[in-house]
Order: C-alpha cells, then structure tokens, then sequence
C-alpha cells in the first residue's frame, strides 16, 4: 500500500512511520491555487471593463458515506474558489471525514478542477471535477491507503450580503480507483459558508 502515513509491517507488527508531506500538501495546494489566481489576475480585462476574476474561500460541514465497510463520517473542509468571466473557474479543496467513528476509519483527500457556474439572482449553481489524492485509513488503524480520487460534483450558492455566500448544499461522488482492494466510491453532501476576497 502506498501511503504518505503508513504502517510497515513486522514481525512485532505494525510500526507507524510519520513524513511530513501529508502535513504539508494543504499548505501546498492552498498556495498553489492562490499563485494560479494571482498569476491570471494579472493577465484579467482592465478594471474599466466588466468582468475579471474573483477569488472565494469557505469552509463545510460534511456527512459521507465510505464504500469500505459501508462506513457513515461527519467531516469538515476547506475550499478555494477562482471564477472567471465566462461562467468557468477553479476549485481547490482539502477535506477531513474524521468524526462519528465507530472503528477508527477514516478518510481525507485534497482535489482541485474546474467548474462551471451559472447565475439566477441570488443563486449559484454550479458543476465541478475535481482530482487529486487521498489518504484512507483502515478500521482499527490497520494500515493506510494512499492515491488517485476523483470527484464529479455540484452544487448552489446562495448571496447573503455582496461578500457572503452560503454554500447550501455542495454533492460529491468521489472515486479511488487506485485503491487497494479494488475501485472504491464514496458519496456525501456539505454546506458552509463562502466569504469573496475580491
């Protein structure tokens, strides 16, 4: 099993070995996807025209459902959001399904992808793929599994002031197809809050 946290197994049994790049791959992708915002931004229509990007961030209060051991998580998540003139942007996001375990499973994955995005007054609803890795851990800290996620989904925003937006429902159907016993899925629903940056 590949893992960035894992168990290597003994003849004494398993021993934990820690890096810190699992640690480390937020503040990454955090930094990556302000860089990309950054970087466009510079090359955005002037401010005389209409248009331009905008950059969001929020948080989410998530309920999922694991497909190994058919495993029911509460979690939390951050989300970075780039929207572009044409309805098309960026989403970056880490989450953690860590709370409510009944054996100790558990499971994060840090993703980012487009998204599309339409507009009916107040509300915002949107479609994403999202790419990236995750981190599973087995029941009873047997072990862990690391690899590729990916994650079709969608949603809607709702505008509560011109700054803060309340993410209603946000629905994720997520894929490890480099699992260790085969393609898992795993499914689950959040809503938060989006706070714009400019």
């Amino acid at each position: 099993m590949k893992s960035f946290h894992h168990f290597v197994p003994s003849r004494r049994g398993f021993h934990w070995m820690p890096t810190s790049r699992a640690a480390a791959f937020p503040i990454v992708l955090l930094a990556a996807c302000l860089g990309l915002t950054h970087a466009a931004y510079a090359q955005a229509v002037p401010a005389g025209e209409r248009g331009g990007l905008s950059l969001s961030a929020g948080g989410t209060a998530s309920g999922y459902s694991l497909g190994y051991g058919d495993q029911k998580l509460l979690g939390m998540s951050a989300f970075v959001d780039v929207d572009g003139r044409q309805h098309l942007g960026v989403e970056g996001e880490a989450r953690w399904l860590s709370f409510y375990q009944t054996n100790q499973e558990h499971a994060s994955t840090f993703m980012i992808g487009p998204r599309y995005s339409l507009y009916f007054g107040r509300f915002q609803p949107y479609a994403k793929g999202l790419v990236g890795v995750g981190h599973f851990t087995y029941p009873y800290l047997f072990g862990h599994d690391d690899g590729l996620v990916v994650a079709p989904g969608g949603g809607v925003d709702f505008r509560l002031t011109r700054r803060i937006r309340l993410r209603a429902v946000d629905f994720e159907y997520q894929l490890w197809p480099q699992f260790h016993y085969g393609l898992m899925s795993s499914y689950g629903v959040s809503t938060g809050i989006r706070i714009k940056i400019f």
